[in-house]
């Protein structure tokens, strides 16, 4: 068993945000246990990839057993897989409801419910949430990220709360619509329009918001908005 100073584990950490992420808090000289779907083993010998679906029952307590099987400690979990679709309400279908609640809630709730009988005091939850829980916008319905981020939000400041005297902080990001390759070119401008500010977020904004958080010792219970204004209003 490897012991490192400190670990941190992120979800969704294949690609986009969540690699970034990855190499973001490798900078800052921690240990990462990086889960996706479909991740490809590291080169580098303090990253860790765990394969697995967290939305599904058990790899959640899966990944974080790996985090102390290879390191020996967990110090901060990043929940940043998520799934959103837009669509109007009444055209969701009950896949889309599992697969979207099985990852943002399920994949939560297991992953952090392992983390949390291991974090020690200084300790720390971030979950990467959406502006549009405070600004919904009729041009991206999203109910569905709605109920699962807003959930998150309110799960954020709870949490914050029964673990202050652990010594657990809990922390939520709210994102603005990113420059990822989820996103076709071809819809950037109209995406930025949507952001007061009249661009897209960028990796390194996230990163960067992450990072605050995680060295921001005295504070917890925060939705931190990193969305160019959207949830100041239009």
């Amino acid at each position: 068993m490897v012991t490192t100073p400190r670990v941190a584990v992120i979800t969704g950490a294949s690609q986009g945000i969540g690699a970034a992420l990855v190499a973001g808090y490798r900078k800052l000289g921690y240990a990462v246990v990086a889960n996706s779907r479909s991740i490809a083993e590291s080169d580098d010998p303090m990253v860790l990839t765990v394969a697995g679906d967290i939305g599904r029952p058990g790899v959640g307590q899966q990944v974080i057993d790996a985090a102390i099987e290879r390191f020996g400690r967990v110090d901060t979990v990043v929940n940043n897989a998520g799934i959103f679709i837009s669509k109007p309400f009444t055209e969701y279908t009950d896949a889309d409801y599992d697969a979207i609640t099985g990852v943002n809630l399920r994949g939560f709730f297991e992953l952090t419910r392992a983390a949390l009988a291991v974090l020690k005091e200084g300790g720390h939850i971030v979950n990467i949430s959406t502006s549009l829980v405070d600004q919904a916008n009729k041009q991206v319905p999203a109910v569905l990220a709605a109920l699962t981020k807003g959930g998150l939000n309110a799960a954020t400041k709870s949490l914050a709360v029964e673990y202050a005297e652990r010594g657990v902080r809990v922390n939520a990001v709210a994102l603005g619509i990113i420059d990822t390759p989820m996103h076709q070119p071809e819809t950037h401008d109209f995406l930025a329009g949507l952001h007061p500010v009249g661009r897209l977020g960028t990796l390194d904004d996230v990163v960067d918001a992450v990072l605050y958080l995680e060295n921001a010792g005295f504070v917890t219970g925060e939705i931190l908005h990193v969305d160019g204004g959207q949830s100041a209003g239009h």
